[in-house]
Parts: C-alpha cells; structure tokens; sequence
C-alpha cells in the first residue's frame, strides 16, 4: 500500500481539525458564522395537560320564594322569651280555655274568659294571646293571655269577633265580624274601632290568608253558595268573589310556600280547592276525607296537614265520628299519609309545637283534643272543655303573626 506524502499529511491535518469543530458545533446546537444552513431545533417539552375547564357561575335570578322560612323549628323570636310552654284550647260551650302541659299531656288549668271563645289569636308582635269571644248578638268580647304566665286578663268588648287576624305590617287588628258581613280593622293594642270593610257578597266570613306582597288577602264565605272574596288591603274594598265549580262550605285556607297557590278546605266536599290568588280562579282539587277542615302547615313547610273533622255541618257532628288527618305535599300537591283518629274523633283546628314533632288538633265534638305524632302518625287523647275549637300552640318560631291559631310568616 502506498503511504501519503508529507504534503497530503499537511492538508488533511487542518481539514479534520476543522471537521472535528464542525462536528462540536453542531452538538452543542450552534452554527459558525458562514453556516447557511437554519440551527437545529430544540428538543421539545413534555406535554403538559391544560387545566380543566371552569364553568361560568349561574347568571343571578331571583331567590326561590318560600314564606315559611322564617317559622322553622329553629326560628324563634327574641319576642318569645320566656313563654311557657303550653297548649291554650277555647271551649266554646265551656266558655272557658284550657291550659295543656305538652309535656305532661294533661290539663294544668282552665281559664274563664267571655262568651262562646272561638280561636285563640296570637298577637302580631307575638306578645299576648288573644281569645275571640265570639258571644251571642252585642256580647262579644277579647280576652288577653299573657304568655309568660298563662293567666288571663282583662276582655274587651268587641261585636263579634268570630276570627281574628292581623295587616301584614302590624297596623291594625282585623276583627272578622262574622253575623254583620265586614270585617273591623281596629287599634292591635287598645282594640279601638278604626275602619270597616263591608263584605256584603261573603255570608258567614270566616278564615283568610294574605298574599306575599301583603296587598291583598282572601276570605273564605262559609254559607251561601259558599266560595271566597278578595280584599285590597291598600284601599280597604272588596276586589271580587269567586264562587266554585261546586257548592260547598270553604272553611280554612292557607298560602302554599311558594306563595302562589291558595289551598281551601271545603267541608262539603271533603276535600281541598286549589286556587291562583293574583288571577283568582280555581286550578285543581285534591281529595282529603270527610268534612275537611282546618289547615297546619309542617315547620319545615314542606307539608299541609288537612283536619277531617268527619262531617259536612255542625247539626250533623257526633262524639266518635269519622275523622281524620290528611297530609299533603306541597311540591307534588298529592297525598302522602292518611291518619285516622284511632276509635273515632273530629279534628278541628290547631298547630304544630316550635319542634315540628306534635300536631295538636281540637276534637269538636269529643271534649278532648289530639296530640299527633308528626313522623308515625299516632294518637294521644287529651281531656278538655266543652266543644274545643281554635286551639294554639305556644310559643310558635316566626317573626310576627297574621292572626288565627298561629299564621306565622
């Protein structure tokens, strides 16, 4: 083999050292001055995942309505401190209320108040309870119970108060004058007369509600054709009168929680009428059983208890009849539990305790009333006066009350 000159040993001498620095170069991802070739790219980075997506907050709307959600077990008033405990039950043939330890589930004293005592109404500033005397012709009267010793005051003449409520801003008393057709708006404290609101198209005025603006309220006509009247509570006048698809005798009605249906027992047709309160018409009915009655809304305003009082008019009712409780779910407006009075009964009016867990009920025609087990529906039969009707239970939660046995808001 032929060996290279000196010469070629020369020139390739520079030529692999240039080489070699080419070579460097190009590792180190660089590029001499006269490279006109573009530099070698980067390596790329891991791939990172992006963060997931975050969804927008929901546009603001209006806060759902719900007019109980101030009278959860939870929710009583400063106003309330130091009641006692009890249950306060007018006799209307006793004239007289009796005082029930819900605890000791007996009567501890009877009170002598004035003639045939009807509802006993707590006040709208939650301080005094007042008993409706509703007498016979001009002998009507109030009597006062101070809740914080279950004792009665002084009674105050008053023309017939069969029920009593007050406006949603505390201003007035309104005495539902009941034989006269109209109802008294009078002075909460002093019970002095201010106005009058003729009813004349409403016989036999009886229980109302009032509407979550508080501009109207809507009155129940026990006689006649039975049906309801609508009041504007701004200008005092009777709006309209709506009569029902059926002849009947309306007796309670209470505002569903979303405040815009009106819930009406009719003790005619055993059952309870649905109506729109701001279009004032009739939108459905639901079932309950015989001679539905009084209305108590459960404490976490999720269900309407519905009192059978187990018959169609007072002449018909007897000890031992078939009455019953009938309760309904607001959001379904269907029936969801059906208690009888276990040996027969009939459930009137009442309320629930400031627990939710008792559902305490007059038995009209039985001289006792009815302590109900809100969860099993059981029964406890109490001793009281002579035909027991509009009884309340105390103290109740809520921030002011609109008047019968306890319509809190």
């Amino acid at each position: 083999m032929k060996r290279p000159s000196l010469h070629s040993i020369r020139f390739m001498a520079p030529l692999a050292l240039l080489l070699a620095f080419s070579a460097s170069q190009a590792r180190a991802g660089t590029c001499p001055e006269d490279c006109s070739a573009p530099p070698a790219a980067p390596a790329a980075a891991p791939a990172v995942a992006p963060p997931p997506a975050v969804a927008p907050p929901p546009a603001a709307g209006p806060k759902p309505v719900n007019i109980y959600a101030e009278t959860g077990a939870d929710h009583l008033s400063p106003a309330t401190a130091g009641a006692l405990s009890r249950v306060y039950v007018p006799n209307r043939s006793s004239n007289s209320v009796s005082v029930v330890d819900p605890v000791a589930l007996k009567e501890v004293d009877r009170l002598s108040v004035g003639s045939k005592p009807q509802h006993v109404v707590p006040s709208w500033d939650l301080k005094t309870l007042w008993v409706a005397n509703n007498g016979t012709g001009t002998n009507g009267s109030l009597t006062p119970i101070d809740p914080l010793t279950a004792k009665a005051g002084k009674t105050i003449p008053v023309q017939d108060p069969y029920n009593m409520y007050f406006m949603p801003d505390g201003s007035s008393a309104i005495i539902v004058d009941e034989a006269y057709k109209q109802l008294d708006l009078r002075d909460p404290q002093t019970m002095a007369l201010k106005a009058t609101i003729p009813t004349p198209t409403c016989p036999g005025i009886n229980h109302a509600d009032f509407s979550v603006d508080g501009s109207y309220a809507i009155f129940t006509c026990e006689y006649g054709m039975g049906g309801l009247a609508k009041i504007d509570l701004k200008n005092q006048k009777v709006l309209g009168h709506l009569d029902f698809s059926k002849m009947g005798m309306p007796q309670d009605i209470r505002l569903s929680p979303d405040g815009k249906v009106f819930y009406v027992a009719d003790m005619m047709n055993d059952g309870v009428f649905l109506v729109d309160g701001d279009s004032f018409k009739e939108i459905g009915f639901i079932p309950t059983g015989i001679g539905a009655h009084g209305f108590v809304v459960s404490r976490d305003g999720k269900r309407l208890y519905v009192s059978n009082r187990g018959s169609h008019k007072m002449e018909q009712g007897r000890a031992r009849g078939p009455g019953s409780v009938t309760v309904i779910d607001f959001d379904t407006r269907s029936v969801v539990a059906q208690w009888p009075i276990p040996g027969g009964g009939s459930p009137d009016m009442g309320n629930v305790s400031a627990d939710g867990k008792q559902l305490w009920l007059s038995g009209r025609f039985d001289s006792e009333v009815y302590m109900v087990d809100t969860t099993s529906g059981a029964v406890t039969k109490i001793r009281v006066g002579v035909e027991p009707h509009g009884l309340t239970v105390w103290p109740q939660p809520g921030r002011y009350s609109q008047g019968h046995t306890g319509n809190m808001r």
